[in-house]
């Protein structure tokens, strides 16, 4: 018998940030300078007192297995983060800590949908979601929205796709949009989830990472929800792979046992980072104060460079930019960009694989002067 590639592994498709990376990389190896507005991560590292906490726990402790769920500490600590930050009182027993976000949605979809469920997301949208929701032999249903929607899902454009869903995924702030669900929304998308027996599941990655109004969590309005949020944003940890979710009782034990098997438990030096990372508050909301900075940067200077077509994120650090005016080939526009001008971006084809090729997305999340020089050579650049 010929050995071959699996289907699931041939159906899923790049994701084409990585190669806009690597490309980058090459280009600084060869001593030129690029800046770099298409990574999604902090610029910054660890917080300084989730570092010294991991420098003690490599001292003394052996950091070897430890509960599949995550040490009693941490989620116990992510409990009272939902008081904290929403009024929410949390039993720690459903707490989730994962290996990062990507560990929660693959978790989170295996135990709560099974093969050839329809599952529906805005797009543009975060591209993972629907490619592991097909690598898991899962269906998923793209809610083409509008800026007039701030590329959210609505309770009609949900009624739009005709039933038959078992789930729908809200992300607020959003990827690549930094646009936000109101809680009247996130009420509203809860309720007709119920009504029609769907699952929500509420990406809250970003929150922290707001600038006008504070991100919402659909545990405010709901105790049905997925809720799945990571220590890779707000908490600038993207390498220390670490994340949560929040579950339904009924559903602890169902994830419990497909981490056990599938993971064992979440990296132990991690947890124990992370656990300080919460008393870091300080120092993270001085990168929130940059990011407002940053974006209000791009906003003024971008339509400058003739990127006049931008949607106002409200979270995250993301710009998405209509670019219909100036290309057709989102794709070939960041490569010439890149080349010629030194400035990374993501093509839009990741996020929105109809409209994506007249789109594209700026992260800020670098510093102010890089941000500065983006405008600047983007201004010059002749296209």
């Amino acid at each position: 018998m010929s050995k071959g590639v699996s289907k699931r592994a041939e159906i899923v498709p790049p994701f084409i940030v990585m190669d806009v990376i690597s490309a980058a990389n090459e280009m600084e190896a060869r001593g030129e300078k690029v800046i770099h507005c298409e990574v999604g991560q902090p610029s910054t590292s660890a917080p300084k007192g989730a570092l010294a906490a991991a420098h003690a726990a490599l001292d003394r402790d052996r950091i070897g297995y430890v509960e599949a769920l995550g040490i009693p500490p941490l989620r116990e600590r992510i409990a009272r983060h939902y008081a904290q930050w929403y009024g929410v009182t949390l039993d720690p027993q459903r707490v989730v800590v994962t290996t990062g976000s990507s560990a929660a949605f693959l978790m989170a979809f295996l135990a709560a949908f099974d093969p050839g469920a329809r599952v529906a997301m805005a797009a543009p949208g975060y591209p993972p979601y629907r490619n592991i929701l097909a690598a898991l032999g899962m269906v998923p249903v793209d809610i083409v929205t509008t800026e007039a929607e701030r590329y959210q899902p609505t309770v009609p454009a949900l009624a739009a796709t005709g039933g038959g869903l078992a789930g729908l995924i809200v992300a607020s702030p959003s990827n690549p949009t930094g646009t936000m669900v109101s809680r009247d929304e996130m009420a509203a998308l809860s309720a007709t989830c119920c009504e029609r027996g769907m699952r929500l599941i509420s990406d809250e990655i970003y929150h922290g990472l707001t600038f006008e109004e504070r991100g919402v969590s659909a545990l405010e309005v709901t105790d049905d929800a997925i809720v799945i949020n990571s220590f890779s944003k707000y908490f600038s940890m993207t390498g220390w792979r670490i994340g949560w979710m929040v579950v339904p009782p009924a559903l602890v034990r169902p994830i419990e046992r497909l981490t056990q098997n599938l993971l064992i438990s979440t990296p132990t030096l991690s947890q124990f980072a992370a656990l300080a990372a919460f008393d870091c508050t300080e120092e993270l909301e001085a990168h929130v104060r940059r990011y407002r900075v940053n974006r209000d940067l791009l906003l003024a200077g971008l339509p400058k460079a003739g990127f006049d077509h931008l949607t106002r994120p409200t979270g995250a650090f993301y710009l998405y930019a209509d670019v219909a005016h100036l290309t057709n080939d989102s794709v070939d526009f960041c490569r010439r960009m890149l080349r010629e001008a030194g400035v990374a971006a993501t093509p839009g084809v990741d996020f929105d694989p109809q409209r994506g090729h007249r789109t594209l997305r700026f992260s800020f999340a670098g510093s102010t002067a890089d941000m500065e020089e983006a405008v600047r050579r983007l201004t010059h650049w002749k296209r």
